[in-house]
């Protein structure tokens, strides 16, 4: 039994030689080079190349190193008795919250407009807005979403939050449903995505849907730029409905050179780094899920491969 690591975007090696040395007994091996395809029974996996896992039928385990998986699903024929998992680290979620409020913090007191005003050599003073009078709308709870919003009701923003299914959390005002969602993007001053991406979940950052923001409302998207209709978000942008959003991910990725956002002066692009993944701390979980799977022993971090999370 042996592992391989498929990644694209991502360097491997770091990987190989961190769990080597947690594993110093198993092969791990880097697509493609792979000495005997048949022994190869846990794939560690980062957007792997289309269809690259069918070379190794005796896979059990696909393990995500990140949050999501829609990157496995959407490109594997996976075997019915294959089991997709995934990183789930506090770590990820601390990261991201992080990453969140200095976007919220960065927008209300209008720090992107200094700097080009620092360049101009313009000396001129702007009104601002205050945590306590910002409303938040979030979009997805699961466990980074939950922690995103409680850690961001507990600074004192005023936070609705939306999901799937019916969720209860203290000072957060949850939402569910098609009905739900209307009640999460109306009166919102800053939309926060952080939904799986799903066949229901694609293309939800449209026209109608960001429309419903209050006037001068900003978005961050940190889910998935599947979730993104792009050309909505430029039109409310260009006609100043929304004042201005921050990306961190992208429907291709890196982002290319010639790419409108590059240039528009209200958005604010970021590499995909909202949340990085701590080889140290998600090392542990793919080890864990190993010699689960060695033993005979329950996975951690299991998702549905129907609903994509």
């Amino acid at each position: 039994m042996s592992i391989i690591i498929c990644f694209n975007n991502k360097d491997p090696k770091p990987w190989q030689e961190t769990l080597q040395t947690k594993l110093p007994d198993t092969t791990i091996e880097i697509y493609p080079n792979v000495t005997d395809s048949e022994a190869i029974t846990f794939a560690l996996c980062w957007k792997p190349e289309q269809n690259s896992l069918a070379q190794f039928p005796n896979v059990k385990v696909v393990q995500s190193v990140g949050a999501s998986v829609e990157h496995i699903i959407q490109s594997q024929d996976l075997a019915s008795d294959c089991v997709v998992t995934r990183i789930v680290d506090n770590r990820l979620s601390e990261d991201m919250f992080e990453f969140i409020l200095t976007g919220i913090l960065s927008h209300l007191k209008r720090f992107a407009e200094y700097q080009k005003a620092q360049k101009e050599k313009q000396w001129q003073q702007k009104p601002y807005k205050t945590i306590q009078n910002t409303s938040i709308g979030i979009l997805g709870l699961g466990k980074i979403g939950t922690h995103v919003a409680t850690k961001l009701a507990q600074v004192g923003f005023t936070v609705k939050a939306w999901s799937k299914s019916e969720k209860t959390l203290v000072n957060v005002s949850c939402f569910y449903g098609n009905d739900g969602l209307t009640d999460v993007l109306q009166n919102t001053d800053i939309l926060i995505n952080i939904l799986p991406l799903t066949s229901a979940t694609e293309n939800i950052l449209n026209l109608k849907n960001l429309s419903q923001l209050n006037k001068n409302g900003y978005l961050i998207n940190v889910g998935r730029g599947e979730h993104l209709v792009e050309n909505d978000l430029l039109r409310l942008l260009n006609n100043q409905h929304l004042s201005g959003a921050l990306l961190d991910v992208f429907r291709t990725e890196p982002l290319p050179e010639n790419h409108p956002f590059w240039e528009h002066k209200n958005i604010t692009i970021t590499p995909h780094i909202a949340a990085i993944t701590n080889i140290e701390t998600a090392s542990g979980i793919v080890v864990t899920n190993y010699k689960n799977l060695l033993n005979e022993k329950e996975l951690i971090n299991v998702v549905s491969i129907e609903k994509g999370y």
